[in-house]
């Protein structure tokens, strides 16, 4: 087992010795689809279905997609816009849509307000995009063990107001374990005599060639099933915007470093401040070693503008409080790892089941993650975005997140105020690959 803060140490071995703890925070060669339907509202067709993965080259891998089918090459959607989802299941098996990042959309939350859809079936739904931001959608919540694994797919929701950068990048990292004939296998399947295999953007490498002074928003998502990465990039000044899809104060990375966890979005600008004809390699580190997978070279075209542009201001709030009332909140102890303690699979799910707890809406919620078992464990909160508190519970982190990753032995507390009413899931798995993927539901009224 190797420590996510040692997995951090090791990429940042130039000189950083510890990261923020438990930080959460492309696609397959294609984008995401939307067809204009109305002003305000977007058509997204989204279609299960198997299809092939190149991995390597040459040779290719069976998986069921999540593709999508459009008039146009949009992928991008603006806040405020309602999305109206056509979704087919083409597969042999049931499939069900899953987010990330989609706060307070009671009628999208899986299991509990859209059952599975049978394979061979068709449904429609719509969707209020509340938020700007960078959003995840997939099938994998009832993935594990399945025939073929499942890629996700991402979803960007971009700002009303102007960002100021120059050029907007999608970077999707994702894990795969390759059996030695070239096939690879979904999560929750024992592992043994596989390879692993990291892609980006559907690459095995990507390189992102920029004009000197060109500033670039990266928009990096962890789309691995199992695995927390650190992501470095070497010599370069990697400034974060926004973590799970939620703006942030900006900070800088150190040493160009971030840390993702299974799920995880994290929006950095960076300025290819570097003289024409260098390069900064792109590492990944996944807790057994480090290895490139990519390149921002700067061009030896003219630059993009004589000066760098200043620091860059906050990205525009999508309007989450600025307080938390932490004295009157709800405090609820969630145990993960270790024996189940009220947990179960998303294919035995049932709605009737007894709640993590309930609260009333308008309250601010503190949740004890409380890791018993002996891996790290992932914790994702459907429905709303949280505060990571600070140890003593007087105050917290100046960022929102979705989605953390808690070290063995560790409680971790997290504060989110209850305001959008309707049923929501919580999700948790070991960071193994055969660890199994777990839901409970928590209810606001």
């Amino acid at each position: 087992m190797v420590r996510i803060d040692v997995m951090a140490d090791r990429i940042l071995r130039l000189g950083r010795r510890s990261f923020m703890a438990g930080l959460g925070a492309a696609a397959l060669g294609a984008t995401m689809p939307g067809i204009a339907a109305s002003p305000g509202r977007r058509r997204l067709l989204l279609q299960a279905r198997a299809g092939a993965f190149q991995l390597r080259q040459g040779r290719s891998t069976p998986i069921w997609a999540l593709q999508g089918e459009t008039v146009d090459s949009g992928f991008r959607f603006r806040r405020g816009e309602t999305l109206e989802i056509g979704f087919q299941n083409d597969l042999p098996v049931a499939a069900v849509l899953n987010w990330r990042g989609l706060d307070g959309v009671a009628a999208a939350e899986p299991l509990l307000a859209r059952p599975p859809l049978s394979a061979g079936g068709r449904e429609n739904q719509a969707i209020s995009l509340r938020h700007a931001g960078t959003l995840l959608c997939d099938i994998r919540l009832l993935g594990d063990g399945q025939a073929r694994p499942m890629p996700a797919r991402p979803l960007i929701v971009v700002e009303n107001e102007p960002v100021a950068v120059d050029r907007d990048e999608l970077i999707l990292i994702e894990d795969w374990r390759l059996r030695p004939d070239g096939t690879a296998i979904a999560p929750g399947v024992d592992p043994t005599d596989t390879t692993a295999l990291y892609s980006v953007n559907g690459l095995t490498t990507l390189d992102i060639a920029a004009r000197r002074h060109q500033r670039l928003r990266l928009r990096f998502i962890n789309g691995c099933q199992r695995a927390v990465i650190a992501i470095k990039m070497e010599g370069l000044g990697v400034q974060l915007m926004a973590l799970d899809g939620q703006p942030c104060e900006p900070f800088p990375a150190r040493n160009g470093a971030l840390v993702l966890a299974p799920g995880g979005r994290a929006d950095a600008f960076v300025d290819a401040s570097a003289v024409p004809g260098s390069t900064s390699s792109i590492l990944l580190h996944d807790g057994k070693q480090a290895r490139p997978i990519g390149r921002l070279l700067v061009t030896g075209e003219p630059p993009f503008r004589d000066t760098a542009l200043p620091p860059a201001s906050p990205l525009p709030s999508n309007g989450l409080p600025a307080q938390l009332d932490l004295k009157g909140a709800l405090r609820i102890d969630v145990p993960l790892g270790g024996p189940p303690s009220g947990w179960m699979r998303p294919s035995d799910f049932a709605a009737s089941a007894a709640p993590a707890f309930r609260a009333r809406a308008g309250r601010c919620v503190v949740l004890a993650l409380s890791n018993r078992g002996d891996l790290a464990a992932v914790f994702h909160l459907h429905g709303h975005h949280f505060r990571l508190l600070d140890r003593l519970d007087d105050g917290w982190k100046p960022f929102w997140l979705d989605t953390l990753a808690i070290e063995p032995g560790q409680t971790l507390r997290v504060a989110f105020a209850a305001e959008t009413a309707g049923r929501w899931l919580m999700e948790t798995m070991a960071t193994d690959w055969a660890a199994p993927r777990l839901v409970r539901w928590y209810g606001i009224e």
